[in-house]
C-alpha cells in the first residue's frame, strides 16, 4: 500500500514540474501579445491621420477666392435668328411667313472694362441679335465685331455707362498638366455656374486633321457652358470652354477649351486688322512614334517628321529640309502636329520663331520668320492660292486666285463645266479677290440666307457665275 502511495505521488509531482516547465518555458503570454496590440493603435492611428490633414492643407487650392475673381466677368449670352420651318396648313390658312425666332444660349467672358466680350462663334454663328445678361441681371444689346471659324473664337461688345468687371488672360502655355482650374459658365440656363477640375491633357486635337489644339479637363462642362472661362487658382483666364466628349450631348467626363493664347492673338487681330493674321511655318509631315522611327530609320521616337517643305515660305527659306525632325519651336516641345499648330496659331506674319530640329543626327537650330498663307479652302471648291502675274495673264486678267486642288465632292462638277485645276476664280459675291485674303473676307462677310457666288474663268477664257444655296 505504501508502495502504491509513494508511486501516486511521485507521479503526481512530476507531472506539477512538467506543466510548470512547460508554462514557464515554452507556451508563449498572451498578456505580451495583448500589450504589443494596444500599444502599436494609439501610435499608428494618429500620426497617419495628422500626416494627412497637413498635406491637404497645404496642397487644397483656393477654389473662393479664384470664382470670388471671376464669377463677375462671365456673361450669359442669348442668340436670336431666324430660320424657315415647313409651311404647314396653318400657315397656309392664316397666310403667316414659315420663318420662325430661334433662340440659343451660351457663355462670355468680359475681357476689357469698356465692354469687349469673347465667346465662341457656334454660340453666336447665323444671330440677327445677340442679348448679354451680367452676373447682376443687367441686360445689354450686343455687336459682333469679328469671328474666326477655324479656333471658334468670337469677339462682341456692348455699351455701357459704367466701367465692367472683366478678367486678364493667363499664359496658357505655363499650364500645366495635374493643375486645378475652374469652369465657369452658364450651363442649362444656371446663371454663375462653377465647377472644378484638372487639366487632363494638352494640345488635343478632336477633329483628326491637326485643325485644333484644346485644353482637355475633367471640370463639369454642360451645354450652355460655351464661351465661359476655364480659369487657374489665381482667378487667371487660361481657357475658353468650347466643346464636350459626350455621347449624350451633357457631360461625361471630359470637356475642352480654346487655350488662352489663341484666344488673344484671335481678338487682338479682329480689333486691329477685322480679321486673322495667320503666321505659316510651311512644313508638311506627321508625329514620330517608335513604328514610324524605325520605319525611317532614326533612333528618335519624339518629334515631328518633315516629310515636304513647300515652296516660297519661312520654313523653305530658312533651309529645313524634307527629312528633318522639329524637336521645338521657342521653347515648346513639339511631340505632335498639334503642339504645332497650336503654337503657331499664337504667332503673326513676320514673327520669327528658332525651331530647333534633327537633322543626320546633329541637332541645329534655325531661325524661321513666319509668312501670310498663301492658300486658303474656298467651300465647293477646294484650296487656292495666291496667283502669279504670269498666271493671271495666261487668263486674260489683272486679278483672281489660281484653283489649285478639287474638294473631291465637287470635282465631277467643276469638270464638267470646263473648270479644271488651274483655273482662276475672279470674284465671290460681286468681291473683286487679288489675294486668298480678299476670298477669306468675302465668305466671312457673305449674308448666309443668300446664295454663293462665284465667278470663275473657264478653259474658254470666259467669265462664268455659279451659283450655290
Amino acid at each position: 500500500m505504501k508502495k502504491i502511495l509513494t508511486l501516486i505521488c511521485v507521479s503526481v509531482l512530476g507531472g506539477a514540474l512538467a506543466l510548470g516547465g512547460y508554462k514557464l518555458f515554452i507556451e508563449e503570454n498572451p498578456e505580451q501579445l495583448a500589450v504589443e496590440q494596444v500599444s502599436d493603435l494609439p501610435i499608428y492611428v494618429p500620426t497617419a491621420a495628422s500626416s494627412t490633414i497637413n498635406n491637404t492643407a497645404t496642397i487644397a487650392p483656393n477654389f473662393v477666392e479664384a470664382a470670388e475673381k471671376t464669377i463677375d466677368a462671365v456673361v450669359h449670352v442669348k442668340n436670336t435668328s431666324i430660320v424657315s420651318s415647313p409651311m404647314s396648313m396653318r400657315d397656309l390658312f392664316y397666310g403667316r411667313n414659315s420663318q420662325r425666332a430661334q433662340v440659343g444660349t451660351g457663355s462670355g467672358v468680359i475681357i476689357s472694362p469698356m465692354g469687349y466680350i469673347v465667346t465662341n462663334n457656334h454660340v453666336i454663328k447665323n444671330a440677327n441679335q445677340i442679348s448679354i445678361t451680367l452676373n447682376n441681371n443687367k441686360s445689354y444689346m450686343a455687336e459682333l465685331i469679328g469671328t474666326d471659324e477655324s479656333t471658334d473664337i468670337a469677339l462682341l461688345k456692348i455699351e455701357t455707362e459704367e466701367e465692367l468687371p472683366f478678367m486678364a488672360f493667363g499664359d496658357s502655355d505655363n499650364a500645366k498638366i495635374g493643375e486645378w482650374v475652374l469652369a465657369v459658365g452658364n450651363p442649362f440656363n444656371l446663371n454663375s455656374t462653377v465647377t472644378a477640375g484638372i487639366i487632363s491633357a494638352k494640345s488635343r486635337d478632336l477633329s483628326g486633321r491637326n485643325l485644333q489644339s484644346f485644353i482637355q479637363t475633367d471640370a463639369a462642362v454642360n451645354p450652355g457652358n460655351s464661351g465661359g472661362a476655364l480659369v487657374n487658382t489665381n482667378g487667371d483666364l487660361i481657357g475658353i470652354n468650347t466643346a464636350i466628349s459626350s455621347q449624350t450631348g451633357s457631360y461625361i467626363g471630359y470637356s475642352f477649351a480654346v487655350p488662352s493664347n489663341i484666344a488673344r492673338k484671335i481678338v487682338n487681330d479682329i480689333m486691329e486688322y477685322g480679321n486673322v493674321q495667320n503666321g505659316i511655318l510651311g512644313v508638311v509631315g506627321g508625329a514620330l512614334n517608335s513604328k514610324v522611327a524605325e520605319e525611317l530609320g532614326t533612333d528618335t521616337a519624339e518629334g515631328f517628321y518633315v516629310s515636304e517643305v513647300t515652296e516660297d515660305t519661312g520654313a523653305a527659306k530658312a533651309g529645313i529640309q524634307s527629312g528633318d525632325i522639329i524637336k521645338k519651336i521657342d521653347a515648346v516641345e513639339i511631340n505632335k502636329f498639334s503642339d504645332l499648330s497650336g503654337y503657331l496659331k499664337t504667332k503673326s506674319p513676320d514673327d520669327i520663331v528658332n525651331v530647333t530640329l534633327i537633322r543626320n543626327g546633329d541637332e541645329e537650330v534655325l531661325p524661321v520668320t513666319l509668312l501670310k498663307p498663301s492658300t486658303y479652302v474656298v467651300e465647293t471648291i477646294g484650296f487656292v492660292k495666291n496667283a502669279s502675274e504670269k498666271e493671271l495673264k495666261k487668263f486674260n486678267t489683272e486679278y483672281g486666285v489660281k484653283i489649285t486642288k478639287f474638294d473631291k465632292n465637287y470635282e465631277p462638277y467643276w469638270n464638267k463645266n470646263g473648270i479644271e485645276e488651274g483655273s482662276i476664280i475672279t470674284k465671290i459675291n460681286g468681291n473683286k479677290l487679288y489675294s486668298v485674303d480678299d476670298a477669306q473676307k468675302a465668305l466671312k462677310t457673305r449674308n448666309f440666307n443668300e446664295p454663293l457666288q462665284i465667278e470663275v474663268i473657264n478653259k474658254e477664257l470666259e467669265k462664268v457665275v455659279y451659283h450655290f444655296r
